[in-house]
Parts: C-alpha cells; sequence; structure tokens
C-alpha cells in the first residue's frame, strides 16, 4: 500500500473511530485521533501479523500500552479483517466484549492494556522471550507521554537496555496533552530523548501524523544492538479542526452539532485524498 492510499486508510479510521464514539457516547477522541497514523503504519504496511497468524509463535507482537485509546485499534483490527466490522456496533454495551479498553477476549489483541505503564514491560518480556527461543520476530508498543510518569516504564526501559532487546520498537504517541493538561505541567518528563538513550535505547524522532516518516523509520533496519524508541510527535485530536491540541478533547463525545463539523471536516479530508 502505497504512502497516499495509508493516509487515506488513515483518514478512513479516524471517520470510523468519530462515529463509534458520537453513537456509543464514550470514547477518547483526542487520543484515538493523534496515534491513526501510527497504527495504520503498523497494521497496513510494518507488522508481520495477519488476523490468519496472530496465533502463530512467529508472528510479530503488538502492545497498546495506551488502552485508553481502544477506539482506534478496533477499527483497524476490524477493517483488516480480525472480525467483523458489525461486531463494533455494541461498542461500550453490556456484556459486549469491545469495552473502553483492550481485552484479549477481542482477536487481535493480545494483552489486556489499560492500566497505564504496563506495555513497556510485556512487550520487554515478548522480546526476551524471542531471543531466548530464537525467534524471528519483532514486538511493537505504544505508549502515551502522559504515561512516562509512571515508574514501571523506567524499569522495563533498564531492563529493554539491560538484554539489548533490538527486536522491540517502542513508540510514544507524543501529542503532548494529557486528561489534566500540558505534560510538561502535569508531571515533566522532558527530556524523553535523553532519558531513554541513558536507558540503553537507539532513539528516532519523527512526526506521527506523517505516515511516511513512520514507515520509513518503523522499517529501518535495526542495527545497533539496543531497543529502539521512536518519539512520534502528534496533534492530539488530529483531523477535527476544534478538537487538535486540545486536553479537554482527551475523553470528550461530540455534541449533535459537533458531530456533524467533524464528519464534514474528516470527509472532505477523504475526498481530497481519494482526488489526489
Amino acid at each position: 500500500m502505497d504512502t497516499k492510499m495509508l493516509e487515506l486508510k488513515a483518514a478512513q479510521m479516524r471517520l470510523a473511530t468519530w462515529n463509534m464514539i458520537y453513537k456509543a457516547g464514550t470514547g477518547h477522541t483526542g487520543s484515538d485521533l493523534s496515534c491513526a497514523d501510527i497504527l495504520v503504519a503498523l497494521y497496513y504496511t510494518v507488522m508481520n501479523q495477519t488476523p490468519q497468524t496472530f496465533e502463530d509463535q512467529n508472528c510479530d507482537h503488538y502492545i497498546q500500552s495506551k488502552g485508553h485509546a481502544v477506539e482506534i485499534l478496533y477499527n483497524v483490527l476490524a477493517d483488516r479483517g480480525y472480525f467483523p466490522k458489525t461486531d463494533l456496533e455494541s461498542y461500550s454495551q453490556f456484556n459486549s466484549p469491545y469495552i473502553g479498553h483492550p481485552t484479549n477476549h477481542v482477536h487481535g489483541i493480545e494483552q489486556n492494556t489499560g492500566s497505564l505503564g504496563h506495555g513497556l514491560g510485556l512487550a520487554s518480556g515478548i522480546a526476551l522471550a524471542g531471543k531466548l527461543d530464537h525467534r524471528g520476530y519483532h514486538v511493537y508498543t505504544l505508549m502515551g507521554d502522559g504515561e512516562q510518569a509512571e515508574g514501571s516504564v523506567w524499569e522495563a526501559a533498564m531492563f529493554a537496555g539491560n538484554y539489548h532487546l533490538d527486536n522491540l520498537t517502542a513508540i510514544i504517541d507524543h501529542n503532548k496533552l494529557q486528561i489534566s493538561g500540558p505534560i510538561t505541567q502535569v508531571m515533566n518528563s522532558e527530556s524523553l530523548t535523553a532519558k531513554y538513550e541513558a536507558f540503553g535505547f537507539n532513539v528516532i524522532e519523527v512526526n506521527g501524523n506523517d505516515i511516511s516518516e513512520l514507515v520509513n523509520s518503523l522499517k529501518k533496519q535495526n542495527h545497533t544492538g539496543k531497543p529502539l524508541l521512536i518519539l512520534a510527535n502528534t496533534i492530539k485530536g488530529r483531523g477535527i479542526s476544534f478538537a487538535e491540541n486540545k486536553a479537554e478533547w482527551h475523553h470528550k463525545v461530540p455534541s449533535d452539532e459537533q458531530y456533524q463539523q467533524g464528519v464534514k471536516e474528516l470527509k472532505t479530508i477523504i475526498g481530497g485524498l481519494k482526488n489526489e
């Protein structure tokens, strides 16, 4: 899939997620929209994983540590064929497996996440197991930048660096906002590049809303003998003008008027990409 098709897919996934959150009356809207390009890059061109190979011991692994952005993950998985798209009509309803954080009751999700700070540890353990078992798979995990305040993140980072887990790629959705405000004010974790390098990571900084940059960075062979950290600079609420860079949209459901305006904006983006 070429860059334009990936950009189109990301816009379509944003629209599907916007629709799902509005219908369900719940969801982490801003977080979903900021990391859409990251998930599309991973699932449509980078990872060696399909619905058919998901349980194969040699396929790549993905752990979504920022579990609150589950709505975009559900839509990507459905679009890739892990389960029927119609399943998502039950999102956040009684007895539905499609709940507000990832659960392994859903095909395509390996680990339950949501309590922040656990994904890097899980991914590091899977990466070390791959080394010990001489498996060729790669492990990816997506974290939030607000999540970097969790101490368990740094225990895992120390572990990954110590064991030279170059089959591990950690990605930070660096939209610079969390539910209660800018990360620099709530709990300043900068400089993330310097910190991860100190823990033994190779760090690459990219525009996390640029599909081409993401794909090139994620596909680049890692010959450093170190785990890779991709610091993906993104815009919270990406694609909806009135939600962009607004902490209040971390978890917010659009009003009827906002919903219609958001649909219009996203359809305009989709139309433009189709006509290029």
